[in-house]
């Protein structure tokens, strides 16, 4: 069995850089400039190659670019949004609306990641039954990750009724939406997370949230 390569301290470092300036990219940020198709590819490796429970790899990817689609899943997003703005209450409410939370339209390329589940048991899911759903959000994760190396702007999108989105795109009843991702050049990656800036919320240090044996 051959032996797989080690990285050097350069490399670390700019894995370390790529994962501090990964951002949630919006759609008053994406550049109207396709996605080459040598990109795409890179981006859809990354997730080809993450890791699944009991190597089930259960995850199916649905590339979207037709215009006339993407109008379609932006109307479930605005029924959607509209819904919570209303669970939000007076600034809190007025700084949702504000919010640009997607850019189907704006960005070149949509993808839907879904989950499918095994038929019979699989290996290491048999008790956490989850895992092949967490084994999705890996893929998910490194098609961010490749995609912030490339220079290359991304947004999940989770304001949607996946009901919808199966409907518009013709996903079978046995798969299950994970993610809505829109790709796109960006003319700007924050220096740090959008809703960050905007004091949506405080940020977690390790101190609050890494504890050592056992919680206290």
């Amino acid at each position: 069995m051959e032996k797989s390569r080690l990285f050097n301290s350069e490399e670390q470092r700019v894995l370390e850089e790529i994962i501090l300036n990964r951002r949630d990219v919006r759609g008053n940020h994406f550049l109207d400039k396709p996605i080459e198709d040598d990109v795409l590819e890179k981006i859809l490796m990354a997730g080809l190659n993450a890791p699944s429970v009991g190597f089930s790899q259960p995850w199916e990817f649905v590339v979207i670019k037709d215009k006339d689609i993407r109008n379609k899943i932006k109307k479930s997003f605005e029924t959607e949004s509209a819904k919570a703005a209303e669970l939000f209450e007076d600034e809190k409410q007025k700084e949702y609306i504000k919010l640009k939370l997607e850019g189907i339209t704006e960005s070149p390329l949509n993808i839907a990641v879904y989950y499918v589940p095994k038929k019979g048991p699989v290996l290491g899911q048999t008790s956490m039954p989850d895992m092949g759903r967490f084994s999705v959000t890996c893929a998910i994760q490194n098609m961010w990750l490749m995609s912030r190396a490339l220079n290359v702007g991304m947004g999940w999108v989770s304001i949607l009724d996946p009901k919808e989105v199966a409907k518009v795109i013709n996903a079978p009843d046995s798969h299950e939406l994970i993610g809505y991702l829109c790709f796109g050049y960006t003319d700007m990656f924050y220096e740090k997370p959008e809703l960050e800036i905007l004091k949506w919320d405080e940020r977690k240090y390790k101190d609050d949230v890494v504890f050592y044996e056992k919680y206290q």
